[in-house]
């Protein structure tokens, strides 16, 4: 063995064929080591963070040092530095519970693949997921049916329609990989036709999305208020059915919720097979942390999944995100999980579960895209009236969803005085009074808005 590299591999090795380490945990803890220099009797490794470090050193540090024993013939001291290690006159402040990105970078390896193996099937989701076999088994042979087309599964967001239409796609490819499968969310659609618009080649953006055999889209509900994005989209749709293909939509509500989209859409959608995905009932709840659990070899106590499940009802990705972080405590602690380690856990999950910062210029961006104009025309001196409207209206959803001062406003808006501020926020609030069209406008941007700023 000609390198400190070589000389790892083996330990490695050694550990999952002697240590009988599984693989997540490999992946995660052992394969997060980065051999820095071996010298003499010192192996020395760095790893991203403390808590990497603190996790490898008490639960396999002795496997190491057994395996570089074995491996050389001779002990090893092994020493470890962390990237964002302090210095040793720093004190450390962190608690029990670490940061919320350690945790996540930390067991990155511990996510799985959006299969139907991998989705725990309840009384909540049965029909949508006898829905979406029954789409990737006619289109893996092949054969479409009207039946199911469109497939439009709608539900709150956390629940898992993302896992469902990505299964579909998974099952399809493998079993006919030559199926040309479009899989996009609606914003990715919007992008996409906004650059086809700016570099004139709308050709290129037909031929993506009109030659797919089956077109799968996430979230519809953000075409709400783009006329030229729903336009595109509805002839992309004609097109695609009118020739039999596959199309499959998800959305936070049912197509006649939708009110403002197009009416020839909400029909098409409701033309088809629509599935409702609700919350997980009390089973399925306790069958999604057991399979997490199982995911990251932890054996999770019957009393403390029943208390977890208890709850964290109403969102799929706080229960999993739940079973992550007990499964960092038991490393900590040193001990089975327990109900204490669970409220520990909850507490954070519910405490970190907030919106990301919504800024002004995502504001802008969106309302900007409502009304067809260019966030530069809004902060502009530009007196047209679309442009004067759609200014207006960003001024008074950035006032409604940040609660900035008003002086502050006016200077994101090109240095707009006090006066002009308060009279567009005045000016957009009694027409929300007398325009019902405007109120429901407003309404979606703001809902629009605070949905994608979701963690």
């Amino acid at each position: 063995m000609n390198s400190f590299s070589e000389v790892f591999e083996e330990v490695k090795k050694y550990c999952v064929e002697v240590g009988n380490i599984g693989n997540v945990p490999m992946k995660t803890w052992i394969g997060s080591l980065q051999p820095v220099e071996l010298n003499e009797s010192n192996a020395f490794f760095k790893v991203q963070t403390e808590f990497q470090k603190k996790i490898i050193e008490q639960s396999y540090g002795n496997l190491l040092n057994e395996a570089f024993r074995t491996i050389l013939g001779f002990p090893v001291k092994i020493t470890i530095k962390a990237e964002n290690e302090p210095d040793e006159n720093v004190q450390d402040n962190k608690s029990g519970i670490v940061k919320n990105e350690e945790l996540e970078r930390s067991y990155e390896f511990a996510e799985y693949d959006y299969t139907f193996d991998t989705f725990i099937e309840g009384r909540s989701n049965e029909f949508a997921l006898a829905a979406c076999k029954a789409v990737a088994k006619n289109c893996s042979s092949g054969e479409y049916s009207l039946d199911y087309n469109p497939l439009f599964i709608y539900g709150p967001s956390g629940l898992g329609k993302t896992h469902l239409i990505t299964a579909i796609a998974n099952e399809i490819r493998k079993n006919r990989p030559s199926c040309n499968i479009v899989y996009i969310t609606s914003e990715t659609f919007g992008n996409d036709l906004i650059n086809a618009l700016n570099t004139k080649v709308i050709s290129d953006f037909h031929e993506k999305y009109r030659t797919a055999d089956i077109l799968l889209i996430d979230d519809i509900q953000f075409f709400a208020h783009k006329e030229r994005m729903q336009e595109e989209f509805f002839n992309t749709f004609y097109k695609l059915h009118s020739e039999g293909k596959q199309i499959v939509i998800t959305s936070d509500k049912p197509p006649k919720e939708l009110v403002t989209l197009e009416e020839r859409l909400r029909t098409r959608f409701e033309g088809g097979l629509i599935a409702d995905i609700s919350v997980p009932d009390f089973e399925t709840r306790i069958a999604i942390i057991r399979r997490k659990a199982e995911l990251l070899d932890l054996n999770i106590p019957g009393e403390v999944a029943e208390f977890m499940a208890n709850r964290l009802k109403s969102n799929i990705r706080q229960l999993e995100g739940a079973v992550k972080k007990l499964k960092a405590l038991k490393h900590l602690a040193g001990s089975s999980p327990s109900i204490s380690m669970a409220q520990s856990v909850i507490r954070d999950i519910l405490t970190d579960n907030q919106p990301i910062p919504i800024t002004v210029e995502k504001i802008i961006s969106e309302v900007a895209s409502v009304y067809g104009v260019s966030p530069e025309d809004i902060r502009s001196n530009k007196r047209s009236s679309q442009i004067s409207t759609a200014r207006k209206v960003a001024i008074y959803v950035v006032r409604d969803i940040t609660q900035m001062p008003l002086a502050s406003i006016g200077h994101e808006f090109g240095g707009r005085d006090h006066s002009t501020i308060v009279y567009a926020i005045n000016n957009i609030s009694e027409a929300l009074k007398k325009d019902i069209n405007l109120n429901t406008l407003v309404s979606d941007i703001i809902k629009n808005i605070k949905d994608k700023g979701r963690v």
